[in-house]
């Protein structure tokens, strides 16, 4: 079967990329299609467990790479519903960033005072709150202790989470069943419904062509609702303009895949991808070290065991986000919780004999999962991600019926990046290790290679056309009418969690997106408020440049 249908604007994915244009337009007046490979789950879906066929799988993609893997969401609202909600703003000193190129990567035109509006926007949007102790998990506040005795700072993270609702099950992961978490399920995407925006779910994109009267056409397969191996059909949607926000790992893939149809694509198209420079660390408490050295106890008796229940990230260590150090030596430490399974296998033993990841000391660790504090390491990486020939369909050979898949990306780390790694677990071994309250060490990459919760940079906006594939305002080089507003746009490493940088940028992208539509006949303009209906009146956010048909 092939469908056809016509809109205004295809947008591909429904992250934060494609839901914050997806409601602008529609509330402008343009007719409006999102196109998203997952399913289309609302609370009642989100299930407390872990179990294939459940919402962790089925709102997850787990693609491993060559030295590489990376994890994504894979669902209407993207990977707003399976994030952790942590939503800090990038420090001044990522916009002066040269990486690999030796030269600023960012565009001229953006540094982190003219994006500050765009993040208010974002923050009253969604919106994003300031936390304070009371508010931090049982483990969030352990690191704090931890950071304070070794002499260093610990800042409670700004979330998108409303915590009169959160009920600390620390099932983030998995969808919030309590509405808790704001995901875009929560603000954005019900406002572009209202508007009359369409989102069809189990619809993967899987290529773009240019027709004869210079409109569009998007290609895609409708997956099976619990067996993403199997495609049931295709179809095509014609559009005046296409925006990308498919993710860092998949919006590559298809502008390669469309390449026989589109002509040459840009060369930074699929390079220059970054992991954010992540790695996790998993420390050993030592109860007993613990209750002496820093003087915590419960009521029962225990100290920490059991206690990284609760919420994701909420204390982070920023000591080392200092634009006075040398480029690959800044880097934060943030508190996490990482769900048994994948984290299990590649916690590392502490001193251990190699390999670390099975055998008889693995086991002896395993024993004291209740003891483990996970530290995730956001450091400055090389850009050094390259993505091979496009799999047939999709932007991976799928090996399972959910969640994992093998993709094309290879990433062989630079010794730019090793070292920024290297200092950042040093670093995280001597906070844990003082006075020995714990036993730390890093996950292993002799598994699945890095590893990234938040893949950035493989379609990235820049001033040099040699290096970035899009204009400043996201319009695909050479392409015009194809933007591309996700992840894969923001120019290399932040060095803290990415969600409030990519969203910022995607509001940014709006005016210029709108004004492509009304050169293409499109009657919309730009100036809604925020999805509540709300205008504010805070700094930056109340004078809205507005663009009118």
């Amino acid at each position: 079967m092939n469908a056809y249908d016509k809109t205004d604007v295809v947008i591909v994915g429904s992250g934060f990329g494609g839901s914050i244009p997806a409601y602008h337009l529609a509330a402008g007046g343009a007719k409006v299609t999102v196109l998203e490979r997952g399913p289309w789950l609302e609370a009642q879906d989100f299930e407390h467990d872990y179990l294939l066929g459940s919402s962790y799988t089925r709102a997850f993609d787990f693609v491993v790479g060559d030295g590489m893997s990376v994890l994504g969401g894979n669902c209407v609202g993207g990977g707003s519903v399976v994030y952790f909600a942590a939503m800090p703003r990038a420090p001044k000193f990522v916009f002066e960033r040269h990486g690999s190129i030796g030269r600023r990567m960012w565009p001229s035109v953006i540094t982190r005072d003219t994006l500050e509006p765009w993040y208010d926007r974002v923050s009253d949007s969604l919106p994003v709150s300031k936390q304070d102790w009371n508010d931090v998990s049982y483990a969030g506040g352990l690191w704090a202790a931890f950071c304070d005795h070794s002499g260093r700072t610990a800042n409670p993270a700004p979330v998108a989470v409303d915590n009169d609702r959160c009920v600390n099950c620390n099932f983030m992961m998995a969808g919030c069943r309590f509405d808790a978490k704001r995901s875009l399920l929560t603000n954005y995407l019900p406002a572009a419904l209202a508007h009359g925006a369409q989102i069809r779910p189990l619809h993967e994109v899987q290529r773009i062509e240019r027709i004869d009267d210079g409109d569009y056409r998007v290609h895609f397969n409708i997956v099976d609702d619990s067996d993403y191996r199997v495609q049931t059909e295709s179809g095509t949607i014609d559009a005046k303009v296409v925006i990308i926000a498919a993710g860092a790992g998949a919006t590559p893939v298809i502008l390669q895949r469309s390449e026989s149809a589109l002509g040459t694509m840009p060369h930074a198209v699929g390079r220059y991808f970054s992991g954010n420079g992540e790695r996790l660390n998993t420390a050993i408490i030592n109860e007993e070290r613990v209750r002496e050295v820093l003087g915590l106890s419960r009521e029962d008796g225990k100290v920490y065991e059991a206690n990284h229940i609760g919420k994701g990230p909420t204390v982070a260590n920023w000591d080392k986000l200092d634009g006075s150090l040398p480029e690959y030596e800044r880097y934060s430490l943030e508190q996490l919780y990482f769900p048994p399974g994948l984290g299990t296998i590649l916690a590392q033993v502490p001193d251990g004999d190699e390999p670390r990841w099975f055998g008889a000391q693995k086991k002896e660790i395993l024993k004291k999962w209740s003891s483990w504090l996970t530290i995730f390491l956001m450091t400055e990486d090389d850009n050094e991600g390259v993505f091979g020939a496009p799999p047939p369909t999709g932007n991976a050979y799928r090996i399972s019926q959910q969640m994992l898949g093998r993709g094309p990306l290879k990433y062989d780390p630079t010794p730019n990046t090793l070292h920024g790694w290297s200092l950042a677990d040093a670093e995280c071994k001597e906070i844990l290790e003082k006075d020995g309250l714990a036993k730390v060490a890093p996950w292993t990459n002799d598994v699945v290679g890095a590893y990234t919760v938040h893949p950035l940079a493989s379609c990235r906006i820049g001033d040099d056309p040699e290096t970035s594939a899009l204009h400043p305002n996201h319009e695909l080089r050479n392409h015009p009418g194809i933007f591309v507003t996700d992840s894969a746009s923001v120019p290399g490493a932040l060095t803290v969690n990415p969600a409030m940088t990519i969203a910022a940028l995607a509001e940014r992208s709006v005016p210029g997106i709108v004004r492509a539509l009304q050169a293409r006949g499109v009657d919309v303009s730009y100036g809604a408020p925020a999805p509540d209906g709300s205008i504010t009146g805070r700094r930056a956010v109340s004078r809205l440049p507005v663009v009118t048909g």
